[in-house]
């Protein structure tokens, strides 16, 4: 399996501002990537150039084995944060329209939408005006006009937001199975606890330019600090000594810094030979929010 997109030296500019500075990375094939960064970062200048909304000043967006610039828009599927709905419209009407300028013919969205709707427990809002929907029913009904007409690349910028926690399940999920039918997704979000769960792999822009690119596995073991929990039947004194100090201690557990990253069998073994019962050994890695604030407070300090 491939990569469906490559970014190489894509710049743009507004005014004084550089919103993106020679962005290059890959985004693999079906898979759910997340794109990253604080605002202003420039995730949703990044965004608007694939779904060109406008063009970048220098550089290449080849999707699918062409340039962006030649793609068929109906490619793509795009879910903003900010939601653009013709709320004077009543749900059905709303969503057979989008399918329609999306290239599907009249009775394949009729179909569609009604499949949809069904599907999410909407069966019932056909008739229903926009603007009488509350914000998560919007949401929803916006999830919809996204993936109506079947994209190869979906977009979500913060998919979740508005959708009580029964929701955001419902709608979490039908983002696995379009994963899962090849379809690849691009994941934008403040949230670092929803992309460690759902995403595979991540770019990490801050100030116009990427910071950081990789698998969420590889790049929290490339930031791991050695630090290790024990758990114990019953907590022995524990101090400093040549193999580690101590970080912490709660309740029966404690948590240890290695001095040295190859001293983890050792520093297990020193526990056995103090004949204590173990409950637990493992290596703490960093969350992919610990993560994120460091690396974008050293950037903004540089």
């Amino acid at each position: 399996m491939g990569d469906i997109m490559t970014f190489s030296q894509v710049n743009k500019r507004f005014s004084d501002v550089q919103a993106l500075q020679d962005v290059s990375f890959t985004i693999p094939e079906n898979t759910i990537f997340g794109l990253l960064g604080p605002n202003g970062a420039g995730k949703t200048t990044l965004i608007r150039i694939i779904t060109k909304i406008f063009a970048a000043d220098s550089g290449q967006i080849v999707f699918d084995g062409s340039d962006i610039q030649t793609q068929q828009y109906a490619n793509i599927g795009y879910m903003p944060e900010e939601k653009g709905m013709y709320k004077k419209m009543k749900v059905g009407e709303h969503l057979v329209y989008l399918g329609r300028l999306k290239g599907l013919k009249k009775s394949e969205a009729q179909d569609r939408s009604k499949y949809w709707l069904e599907k999410l427990g909407a069966g019932d809002w056909w008739n229903k005006k926009l603007e009488d929907l509350s914000k998560g029913m919007q949401q929803k009904t916006q999830f919809i006009a996204t993936v109506l007409h079947n994209p190869k690349l979906l977009i979500l910028d913060e998919p979740f937001s508005g959708l009580d926690p029964v929701n955001a399940e419902m709608i979490k999920n039908e983002i696995y199975q379009l994963h899962q039918q090849g379809t690849t997704i691009i994941f934008s979000t403040h949230r670092m606890e929803q992309v460690e769960e759902i995403c595979k792999t991540i770019a990490l822009i801050n100030k116009g330019k990427l910071i950081l690119n990789g698998e969420v596995t590889a790049i929290k073991q490339q930031f791991k600090q050695h630090k290790f929990l024990i758990s114990f039947e019953t907590l022995p004194e524990i101090e400093d000594n040549d193999l580690f100090t101590v970080d912490q201690i709660n309740g029966q557990s404690v948590t240890v810094q290695l001095k040295s990253k190859n001293d983890q069998n050792q520093v297990l073994q020193y526990f056995i030979n103090r004949n204590v019962i173990i409950n637990a050994y493992y290596e703490i890695l960093p969350s992919l929010n610990d993560i994120f604030i460091s690396i974008v407070n050293k950037a903004n300090h540089e």
